[in-house]
């Protein structure tokens, strides 16, 4: 309850920011490790096939979903590099770099941070406890939605709640109202 509270603004500007990279006609690449990559599948999820409604499918890829591809790129240049060579390949400028993390440390969402700046993408990140490595590389056009919580299980849970938030937000900006 806190966090919501805390996070409410931070997630409105989320939402606007997604809903200006589509209309944009750019995409959104999503990543995370673990229960954080499935969450960033959730978000992909809900933005390509639909949240709530039937409408058009809005252009999003969980780089994380491609294990053949996160491993042989883990054996041939490092973990680190699992997500930044994807973002590199597909990123391109305006396009939204979103990184689901509960601790922000994870050495291949600080690369894929880097690669995003390299590609001229902003980054929404989804962190907890103090926003780790990857928050100290986040400049004013990207957004941090930092739960203020040091158990994962905790942070997990806010940042599901806040991906069919942002996943509500963002229908309602491109296609109106449930009741239009």
């Amino acid at each position: 309850m806190n966090a919501g509270e805390f996070l409410a603004p931070l997630i409105a500007e989320a939402s606007e920011m997604l809903v200006h990279t589509l209309l944009s006609e750019n995409k959104v690449l999503a990543c995370g490790n673990g229960v954080s990559g499935a969450v960033a599948q959730t978000l992909v999820t809900n933005l390509v096939s639909g949240f709530q409604r039937e409408r058009p499918s809005l252009p999003a890829l969980a780089i994380n979903a491609d294990s053949a591809l996160g491993t042989a790129i883990a054996q041939n240049h490092g973990g680190a590099q699992t997500y930044a060579k994807p973002v590199h390949a597909l990123g391109q400028p305006g396009d939204l770099l979103v990184i689901f993390s509960s601790d922000g440390r994870d050495s291949n969402l600080v690369q894929a941070v880097r690669a995003a700046r390299d590609r001229e993408m902003s980054v929404l990140a989804f962190t907890g406890a103090d926003g780790g490595d990857c928050a100290a590389l986040l400049d004013n056009h990207d957004i941090e939605l930092r739960v203020p919580e040091v158990d994962p299980a905790a942070v997990h849970q806010v940042h599901m709640l806040t991906v069919f938030t942002l996943c509500d937000l963002v229908d309602s900006s491109l296609f109106g109202s449930y009741e239009e």
